[in-house]
């Protein structure tokens, strides 16, 4: 195959694992060899209804398997979304009706015609074939696995070991998912890394069926822009590929500056020996503000157009200029123990404020803003992030380090 070596390089591209070592370049041999496209799954479970950045990060990878010829399977649970997965959850996670999934599915696939090949993706619901299971098929898929095997995973685990019930659905899900690669033929499952166990899984039940197992690859989690928590509309720290470009261009840049480099490499297509220099350009004392300049832009034009992009830039600037934001805004370092802090103490603790009354003041005159949103309540419990510029009266700034 010509440029192999090229075609691995772009699709292992922000990767975690790509497991068994070394089967992905046989697959790809192997297909050139037949000439038949690959069969590359991902599967949704239709708990929301919107795309967000960090869901397209999977979904931009099986865009690029489109570009090389293959084949996108993307399988929207309505099945197993009435089970709901347990992924990480410390406790039973609510079951969708068939109100709820028919309504999250809905725009879903106009959402990713922004990223996938309509021509190249074939769009599967996993009750096609679940809803036909009969109890002895079920029997047969539950007897490839051990409840000891599932205690393996960690959420499952914590809860066991705490006494937090777990009901026998839950065990279901991550063998339904599996047998979804034995309905579709998966050749590759693209998923997160918390997603890992299930990918694995549904290599084992392909096996048990006599199906050659599939390459699982996995992907990283994206923080959300508030830089701790995974990207997720239940945080409200998401950017949504509908949202407004102005949306959007705000909130990336938003994002903390340690971040900047990572949604580069995962939700764009930009070098990665150029993102490279960016991060030591950064390094060497340049503004992280150019670099998410370049970040947001791009990503607006991706989703909209590129005057769209500029016409954020410029929207942006005018109002930053506007709000007498300098540019050069001193730092401070804040403590890990900082977490829902009453905002009146923080003030005060970080001699934003001579005294708590001082900062009563201020925030009852309407004068402290936090990115640029007023904080008008005395006992807001403030939570820092790194990049959180905030504002104490007209001229007062400091930016969390």
């Amino acid at each position: 195959m010509e440029n192999l070596k090229e075609i691995l390089s772009e699709l292992s591209r922000g990767c975690v694992d790509i497991l068994p070592e070394g089967e992905l370049e046989k697959k790809l041999l192997i297909s050139e060899k037949e000439n038949r496209p690959l069969r590359v799954k991902l599967g949704i479970d239709a708990s929301g209804p919107y795309i967000h950045l960090g869901f397209t990060i999977p979904l931009r990878k099986l865009k690029k398997f489109q570009e090389f010829g293959h084949t996108a399977v993307l399988i929207f649970g309505d099945f197993t979304g009435k089970i709901g997965d347990p992924t990480g959850k410390n406790k039973t996670r609510p079951q969708l009706s068939d109100e709820e999934i028919k309504e999250n599915l809905k725009n879903y696939k106009e959402q990713v015609f922004k990223i996938l090949d309509p021509q190249k993706t074939e769009i599967r619901l996993n009750g096609e074939w679940s809803d036909k299971l009969s109890p002895q098929d079920i029997i047969k898929l539950s007897s490839k696995m051990t409840v000891a095997r599932m205690l393996e995973r960690d959420y499952f685990e914590q809860r066991y070991k705490s006494g937090i019930p777990i009901s026998l659905h839950e065990f279901l899900y991550p063998l339904f998912q599996a047998y979804d690669s034995v309905a579709v033929k998966a050749d590759i499952e693209l998923g997160g890394t918390d997603q890992k166990f299930n990918l694995l899984l549904g290599r084992e039940i392909q096996e048990e069926y006599g199906i050659p197992g599939q390459v699982i690859m996995t992907l990283p989690l994206l923080e959300g822009i508030d830089g701790t928590r995974k990207m997720s509309k239940s945080y409200d720290n998401y950017v949504g590929i509908t949202e407004n470009p102005t949306q959007i261009f705000g909130k990336l840049m938003s994002i903390p500056d340690n971040l900047i480099t990572k949604y580069m490499l995962l939700t764009t297509d930009i070098p990665e020996d150029m993102i490279k220099k960016y991060e030591m350009e950064m390094k060497d004392g340049k503004n992280p503000k150019d670099y998410k300049v370049i970040l947001a832009k791009k990503i607006v034009q991706m989703y909209y157009s590129k005057e769209e992009s500029e016409r954020c830039e410029e929207e942006f600037n005018r109002i930053f200029k506007e709000k007498g934001i300098p540019d050069n805004i001193p730092l401070i370092k804040v403590s890990p123990e900082d977490k829902d802090i009453k905002i009146t103490n923080f003030l005060k603790k970080y001699e934003l404020t001579e005294s708590t009354s001082e900062a009563s003041r201020i925030i009852k005159g309407k004068g402290l803003k936090i990115n640029n949103v007023v904080i008008d309540d005395f006992n807001y419990q403030y939570t820092p992030k790194k990049g959180d510029i905030i504002q104490v009266g007209k001229k007062k700034f400091a930016k969390v380090d």
